[in-house]
C-alpha cells in the first residue's frame, strides 16, 4: 500500500471535468485506487464516488494505492492534481 496526500490547487475543485481527468488516470493503473478526503474514502476509478466528495480547491486529500503499480498509480494522480488539471 502507499498513501501520500495532495492539495488540490486549482480553484474550483475536484468538480465534473477535473474529476472525470482524475478517473481517467485512475484507470491507468492496475492497482486498487481510493481518494479520502474527511476520513471518508471512495474508489478513485468512481465518477459519483470522487464527486461526492465535494473536494474544493485548498482542500487535502489522501490518494491511497494498493496493488502492482501502486506508487506508479499514487504519484501520477499527485502529480495531476499538483498540474490543477491545466486549468
Amino acid at each position: 500500500m502507499f498513501v501520500k496526500d495532495v492539495q488540490v490547487q486549482n480553484q474550483v475543485g475536484l468538480h465534473a471535468r477535473p474529476a472525470t481527468f482524475f478517473i481517467q488516470k485512475a484507470n491507468e493503473y492496475k492497482s486498487s485506487i481510493w481518494v479520502e478526503k474527511d476520513e471518508r474514502r471512495v474508489n478513485a476509478k468512481s465518477l459519483l464516488g470522487v464527486l461526492s466528495l465535494g473536494i474544493v480547491g485548498g482542500t487535502t486529500i489522501r490518494i491511497i494505492a494498493d496493488g502492482a503499480d501502486e506508487e506508479q498509480a499514487v504519484n501520477g494522480l499527485v502529480k495531476l492534481v499538483e498540474s490543477g488539471f491545466s486549468e
